[in-house]
């Protein structure tokens, strides 16, 4: 049986895992589906069509899935799905989506902390870290390992690509590519995050390659699309999986790449 505290409102409509601990003064709605094995702290909302994986931590006073703040939210039906081993802080806000069926997403084995916000159809991948009172606009994506530190605004639709890693106070009005680390307002980029891909495994070779396209990327004084056009002819570059994630990523963009420092 989940271990569900007297005080706890918690509909019985609800799917609710055996194991799953819910404390004092919570709400669980109908539609809410919670795997085996998360904890749910006190004075927690969890309503609307959300599912939470397994193993997750949701802390006190958090409100997960909430209709979206967005004046185009007629009521229909969206949706949250939160994947495994995420830990969420206390008074982080997470919104289902906007239009009918659509929906935000969160990967696995993330961390999003104190005061967080997450809008409604934002894509999150795993190990994603959001640190304190960071607010994600609408449609935001971000890839697996990237670390956004505290106090960040970042503009709806934009892009951050896996690994980015970026600095407190910054605001994100473009997309922020692969491997990357910066800050400032708007957000320009300052180096690559060696520490997080040395982290994340990349081997000293593979690291040394996405060095060498950063180079031609922002020091080679190539325009954006001229670099692209470099990295590609290089067969030594171009074959490299994480370099194709990189030159996808910019061909890709919509919103326009951050710029160097």
């Amino acid at each position: 049986m989940p271990k569900i505290h007297k005080f706890a409102d918690v509909s019985p409509k609800a799917e609710i895992a055996d194991d799953v601990t819910i404390g004092s003064f919570s709400y669980i709605g109908d539609h809410v589906k919670i795997g085996k094995g998360t904890q749910i702290g006190t004075g927690v909302l969890i309503d609307g069509y959300v599912t939470i994986g397994e193993n997750n931590q949701i802390f006190h006073h958090s409100i997960i899935g909430s209709p979206p703040q967005d004046f185009a939210y007629k009521g229909e039906r969206s949706y949250l799905v939160i994947g495994n081993n995420n830990i969420i802080h206390e008074f982080a806000t997470i919104s289902p989506g906007t239009k009918p069926e659509s929906t935000t997403s969160i990967g696995d084995s993330c961390m999003i902390m104190i005061g967080v916000h997450v809008a409604h159809n934002v894509k999150l991948g795993n190990h994603v870290v959001l640190v304190n009172y960071t607010a994600l606009g609408g449609y935001v994506e971000i890839g697996d390992g990237a670390f956004l530190s505290g106090f960040i605004g970042v503009h709806q639709f934009v892009k951050i690509g896996k690994l980015a890693m970026i600095g407190t106070l910054s605001k994100i009005t473009q997309d922020f590519p692969p491997f990357m680390m910066g800050q400032d307002i708007p957000a320009k980029i300052y180096s690559l995050n060696s520490v997080g891909m040395q982290r994340a495994d990349f081997t000293p070779n593979l690291r040394s390659k996405i060095k060498k396209a950063y180079k031609i990327l922002y020091h080679d004084k190539y325009n954006f699309s001229e670099a692209l056009k470099v990295i590609q002819n290089d067969s030594e570059l171009n074959s490299e999986k994480e370099i194709q994630n990189l030159i996808n990523f910019i061909k890709n963009s919509k919103r326009g790449i951050c710029q160097h420092h």
